[in-house]
């Protein structure tokens, strides 16, 4: 099994080559979108599934890693995209999914879930042990993360089927997934004595921890580039700043640095990033956003012909039957809240998406067949409509997947950075 990522980062830290964008989702068109996306622009597909989504229990999904890689091959192999290399990435793989437990606990978790993640052919680990567990403080120090990482790196290596496939991302200055859970325009980027020291204190935990094979294949740090989302706003990236990171990877051009939580940023930020040598650029709410935004529109191209009711109102159901999704994410009351459920850029309700496969299959189904096209121009753009015409698929799912091509496409620059 060879190592996909490494050629990809070397490439970019010498300045002929692209980052990479990672798609972190569960959701079957955008995994579609993703690998399209990919074969188009002759690179492996990333796709990635979180600790909380994807676990030895099932996550939240209700897949094992095993199950997701055959998810994934499966949506290829339905679309025609068997041929596109697959890198397959295990996200925020540590304790935090069982913080609630003693660090023990947890550990003993997470050292289970690592060996199933590799076992069944995932090669992108980050690790990531920056949460504290029950009794110990939200955030724990580098050099207590450093040692938990390195301990499951060593669980790592011997549980995979080619440890010299597997390449690791480690850092601690690690955002939550999805974006923030409050509106806050403080965000500010990782100083590079923070990001040095987090380094230094995983080659030492590695080092002590028998590791040292593994150490030579982190590829990526996660640290803040400056930039962020939360549920009512977006933190822009200010393309004017100095990049003063960059030279803490020095003349390793085997590493780079890995942004989270780039959802709805320009494309100029995510080619300045790429100078900055961040490497792999995460993104996952904005796909199911874009995805959303696009079947809510055939819902009104669909009340248009034929009287239905808009598909917002059963989702609006589902999501106050069961409220665990967006609660504590969300904040507000009445109508604002309300929006929020619906259009918020944490977009909570892409959890409600599998409770609605009848009504979204009946709603694709009938728009099976020519649409007017002034009625289509009423509710999406030009581009994604000239991007649906080329996809060999039914009307709407070619719309629903052309719409998150779209947002996909603004990591991949048309040139090399």
């Amino acid at each position: 099994m060879s190592d996909l990522l490494t050629p990809i980062i070397r490439a970019m830290r010498k300045g002929i080559g692209p980052a990479i964008p990672s798609v972190c989702s569960a959701h079957p068109d955008v995994i579609a979108a993703g690998l399209r996306l990919a074969r188009e622009h002759n690179m492996p597909a990333l796709i990635e599934a979180t600790s909380n989504q994807v676990n030895q229990f099932g996550g939240y999904t209700g897949m094992t890693p095993a199950d997701f890689i055959t998810f994934v091959l499966d949506i290829a192999a339905a679309h025609g995209l068997g041929d596109v290399p697959v890198i397959l990435g295990g996200d925020h793989l540590g304790p935090q999914a069982w913080r609630n437990l003693s660090s023990d606990a947890a550990m003993s978790h997470a050292e289970v879930m690592i060996a199933a993640y590799v076992r069944a052919g995932f090669t992108k680990i980050h690790l990531d042990c920056s949460e504290g567990c029950q009794g110990e403080p939200a955030q724990v120090g580098d050099a207590l993360a450093a040692a938990r990482a390195a301990r499951l790196a060593t669980v790592a290596e011997a549980a995979a089927p080619d440890p010299e496939a597997l390449t690791y991302i480690v850092g601690t200055e690690v955002p939550p997934p999805g974006g923030a859970r409050h509106d806050d325009e403080g965000i500010q980027p990782t100083p590079p004595g923070n990001a040095r020291a987090t380094l230094a204190a995983h080659e030492e935990a590695f080092a002590a921890a028998g590791a040292s094979a593994a150490w030579a294949r982190v590829r990526g740090l996660v640290v803040q580039p400056g930039l962020e989302f939360a549920p009512a706003s977006i933190h822009r990236f200010d393309l004017s700043q100095a990049d003063a990171l960059s030279p803490v990877l020095g003349a390793n051009d085997l590493l780079c640095f890995e942004a989270h939580s780039t959802d709805y940023q320009s494309p100029e930020v995510y080619a300045d990033l790429t100078m900055r040598n961040f490497g792999i650029l995460k993104v996952g709410p904005a796909l199911t956003f874009a995805w959303r935004e696009a079947l809510y529109a055939l819902s009104h191209v669909r009340a248009w012909i034929d009287g239905s009711p808009h598909i917002s109102e059963r989702m609006e159901a589902l999501m106050l039957e069961q409220p665990k999704y967006w609660q504590g994410h969300y904040h507000g009351e009445g109508d604002s809240l309300r929006l929020m459920r619906h259009f918020g850029y944490a977009d909570r309700i892409r959890y409600y998406w599998p409770r609605a496969e009848a009504e979204v299959q009946g709603l694709c189904a009938a728009l099976d067949g020519p649409l007017p096209a002034p009625l289509l121009q009423q509710y999406l753009p030009p581009a994604t409509l000239e991007r649906a015409a080329r996809l060999d698929l039914p009307p709407a799912r070619a719309i629903l997947q052309a719409h998150v091509e779209q947002t996909l496409a603004a990591y991949y620059p048309e040139e090399t950075c």
